[in-house]
């Protein structure tokens, strides 16, 4: 049990911390859905000979490096704190944006977008447990949740400038606003705290010893705690049910703008889709959270993923323009938002001195799916010969993910993510 509570004024305020996550997220989410944004113009590039197997294959390897970036930045955001380890990623962010924007061909364009995965799976885990260190624990999942938007309003950046300068420039150029991240890391070394710490101790209840080993027994110490008697069935599950939520992430951002192609819309058009896509993302995962703090984070996940399956279907179908954007906006929510949802889920559930490596471990092995993703939805694009087939394969991970969320129950005492306004007492499932 941690027993050093920390007063609120001893931490990081609510205000800026959620700020300066929502920023560092934004340009994140630039970063993510830059490869769907300029998969057309990869495609119908006349020197490097992209097929769409090709562009399942960059977006895989873009996630490929996201486990690494996950697991390591989870752990030395508990060990040194989140300061060190987030100023380091956004360095390394920028720099392997730059190098993806000088690539003069197709395998070093490849190797740039696996290093800018590592960047990217960093910086998410590391963002997520400063912001919920910070938050007032009454509105927990909507200053998390709120950080996090930044993904999309990246994305919806990422829309608005490729339609602006797509096709006309060269795709390469828009990959140049990637160093921008170099700006934040005085930013950084000013707010972010040293040391990680709750505003409001918390203090998990246990079905065993595992979970309340010291922090100081390291990474591996952390890892037996996830894994044992306290935890062990919340860690299983919310590793699958991140696994889902990133299939559908990954494989949207790298596929949405071709797959509304194949439907019959233009560039132009499609990128709208897109950004469609991103702002019901933000407009969706503020009013679930909203709704999380209100006592139902379970629920709000859980109908999260199905509203995924439901929109895709209507997308794969004709339908009039305005529920065409309507529907690609909920998908947003679905994918990106309840993925959010998940990850507040994990910080909510873990004390600060585990909350780094839970969220890094979850986000590390559920990277799978963002591996996975891009390349299944190439693959069934490829095997079945229907501009429906893609849309309908985002239907499974969707369907999985809300299965997964319903098999959580509470730990023996509730949740804060069942109980308003409290820090978290126990795990969120046993």
């Amino acid at each position: 049990m941690n027993s050093t509570p920390v007063a609120s004024r001893s931490g990081p305020r609510p205000g800026p911390a959620v700020a300066l996550g929502l920023v560092i997220l934004c340009i994140e989410g630039y970063d993510l859905f830059i490869l769907g944004a300029v998969g057309p113009s990869l495609l119908a590039h006349p020197d490097w000979d992209v097929t769409k197997s090709t562009l399942g294959l960059l977006g895989s390897l873009t996630a490929l490096g996201m486990p690494l970036g996950s697991i390591a930045a989870g752990w030395a955001g508990d060990a040194f704190g989140r300061r060190l380890p987030m100023a380091v990623s956004l360095a390394w962010l920028s720099v392997c944006m730059l190098l993806s924007a000088v690539a003069g061909d197709l395998s070093l364009f490849a190797a740039t977008r696996f290093l800018t995965g590592m960047g990217i799976g960093a910086l998410i885990p590391l963002v997520t447990a400063y912001v919920s260190e910070a938050a007032t624990p009454a509105r927990h999942s909507l200053h998390v949740g709120t950080a996090t938007t930044g993904l999309a309003i990246g994305g919806i950046i990422t829309g608005v400038v490729g339609r602006t300068l797509l096709p006309a420039w060269d795709f390469r150029t828009l990959f140049l606003f990637g160093v921008v991240p170099l700006l934040l890391v005085p930013v950084v070394y000013r707010m972010v705290p040293a040391v990680a710490q709750d505003r409001q101790a918390r203090t998990p209840l246990t079905d065993g010893p595992a979970a309340d080993a010291p922090a100081r027994d390291g990474n591996a110490g952390r890892l037996r705690r996830l894994l044992g008697p306290g935890y062990r069935r919340s860690t299983l599950l919310f590793w699958a049910a991140t696994f889902s939520g990133l299939v559908i992430v990954y494989g949207a951002s790298t596929w949405l703008p071709a797959l509304m192609v194949d439907a019959g819309y233009d560039l132009g058009s499609s990128l709208e889709f897109s950004i469609a896509f991103n702002a019901g993302a933000v407009v969706g995962t503020v009013g679930a959270a909203l709704i999380a703090d209100r006592g139902a984070l379970k629920t709000a996940t859980l109908t999260g993923f199905g509203l995924a399956a439901v929109a895709m279907i209507v997308l794969s179908t004709p339908q009039p323009r305005p529920l065409l954007l309507l529907a690609s906006a909920v998908a947003g929510f679905g994918a990106l938002g309840t993925q959010a949802l998940v990850n507040i889920f994990v910080a909510h559930s873990h004390p600060a001195d585990l909350r780094g490596t839970a969220l890094g471990f979850s986000l590390g092995v559920g990277r799978v799916g963002a591996i996975a993703g891009p390349s299944y939805l190439a693959a069934v694009t490829v095997l079945i010969d229907s501009s429906k087939a893609g849309f309908y394969a985002f239907v499974v991970p969707a369907v999985l993910g809300a299965v997964l969320i319903g098999l959580l129950r509470p730990g023996r005492r509730g949740t804060a993510a069942e109980r308003p306004g409290t820090a978290s007492k126990a795990p969120a499932a046993s």
